[in-house]
């Protein structure tokens, strides 16, 4: 595997693929089509040299994502928009009268706000709540701190779970599915085309998933050194450190997603059976959706011929 650069995600009914400064987004319409849209996206980390710093990059790396994810997904939900031509309702009118063309940039910020609270509040606070239930029972800050650690785990699985009997989601996970396919496809030197894209793995270093299982480990190497009495303390350690525990989980992900040494094979494996949880096969539908977009930004060809001078051949 030879590193690409390009990464991606999956929104509704397609998928986003960024390389370098530049993202396409791909759905496929309702009416079979596929829509491409490209634009550029100049991250923080390049604006500002001091967030591109080793431990500090992978938090701000994390808001660039959770950014231009809102705004490919409004994108992609805007040709699955029910009654286009139905009455705004007095919220929206208030909203636009309000904000102008703003509106959508403020309701953008909201969603991620509220969804950085209750992600908060679900997979760190509530698992230290959940582990304090057996404080009289068990002595030990590092083995409470473990067992914290493992509710936290415990709840992601059952949340993915949970989630995936949706039908929009499931859908999502084999759009997440075919984006690993094409870049798994290009990182092992293989013409990107269904049939290749296909016999790919599904599997990828690089995934938010398995970011967010070393997140999580992480976690529990912290909290097993900082240790604090009073409850509120300790949830309010748990809030502080998140941007420490980002950005150390962020170096090992980016260490791992550009090496192919056994060691961090063996430490990216536990993300990529996560992955199972998030990535399902896609169809060929999917794929084509996802080489559209990956073609829109990146020139596989020219990588082949650099790379993988023999399969370009």
């Amino acid at each position: 595997m030879k590193y690409s650069g390009i990464g991606g995600q999956a929104v509704i009914e397609g998928i986003m693929m960024k390389n370098g400064d530049r993202y396409a987004t791909a759905v496929r319409k309702p009416d079979g089509d596929i829509e491409v849209q490209t634009d550029s996206y100049v991250s923080m980390t390049e604006k500002v040299k001091l967030f591109a710093l080793p431990f500090v990059r992978g938090v701000f790396s994390f808001a660039d994502s959770m950014i231009l994810g809102m705004k490919t997904l409004t994108f992609s939900a805007s040709f699955f928009e029910d009654d286009e031509d139905s009455e705004p309702s007095k919220l929206e009118k208030f909203l636009d009268r309000v904000f102008g063309e703003k509106v959508e940039a403020f309701l953008m910020t909201v969603v991620m706000i509220f969804s950085v609270i209750m992600a908060i509040a679900i997979f760190m606070i509530l698992p230290l709540l959940i582990a304090g239930v057996f404080k009289n029972f068990i002595q030990s800050e590092t083995v409470m701190a473990f067992l914290e650690g493992v509710i936290r785990i415990l709840i992601f699985i059952a949340y993915i779970k949970l989630i995936s009997r949706m039908e929009d989601i499931r859908r999502t996970f084999m759009y997440h599915g075919a984006e690993h396919k094409c870049i798994n496809c290009i990182e092992h030197g293989l013409p990107l085309n269904v049939e290749n894209v296909r016999k790919s793995s599904k599997e990828h270093k690089r995934c938010g998933t398995s970011f967010l299982l070393i997140v999580m480990v992480i976690s529990i190497l912290f909290f097993m050194v900082i240790r604090v009495d009073d409850v509120w303390l300790r949830i309010l350690s748990r809030v502080i450190l998140i941007p420490v525990i980002a950005g150390v989980s962020y170096e090992i992900l980016r260490l791992a997603g550009r090496s192919n040494s056994k060691i961090m094979d063996l430490v990216s494996r536990p993300g990529m059976w996560m992955q199972g949880l998030t990535t399902t096969e896609p169809d060929d539908d999917m794929i084509e959706g996802a080489i559209a977009a990956v073609e829109a930004v990146f020139d596989w060809k020219g990588y082949l011929a650099e790379n993988f001078p023999e399969a370009a051949a």
